[in-house]
Order: structure tokens, then C-alpha cells, then sequence
């Protein structure tokens, strides 16, 4: 099985790539599984989308039991 290509970036620092994946995924899945999919920590996501603005949907949030 062929392995995915990893692209090169600076320790802690956020490709424009990533950035448009987490914005996309974020507002409707767990702070960890976006990690999971980002190869990032939690806190790392959880920083980054504060500082976006993201927000969950009413949706999930309702979904696990906080809305």
C-alpha cells in the first residue's frame, strides 16, 4: 500500500492547507477527531479554531448532549 506524501512544515506552525481542512471539518466533529485528522494535539485544534472564530453547529453540539 502506497504511503500518503507528507508535506514538510515548521514545528507549531499551520499550513494554508491545514487551515482550509479545519475549517472545513471542524464544526461537526469532536476536538479529537479533528486532531486525529490533522496529525495535530488537541490543543493545538482547539487553539487554532478559537483564534479562527470556528464555532460548532447547534447541530452537533445538540448531538452531544450540550445544546
Amino acid at each position: 500500500m502506497a504511503r500518503r506524501k507528507e508535506t514538510k512544515r515548521a514545528p507549531g506552525r499551520w499550513s494554508e492547507q491545514e487551515i482550509k481542512r479545519l475549517k472545513r471539518i471542524f464544526r461537526n466533529m469532536s476536538n479529537a477527531d479533528v486532531a486525529r485528522e490533522l496529525r495535530r494535539s488537541i490543543g493545538s485544534v482547539t487553539a487554532k479554531a478559537y483564534s479562527l472564530g470556528l464555532r460548532k453547529t447547534k447541530k452537533y453540539l445538540k448531538s452531544i448532549g450540550r445544546g
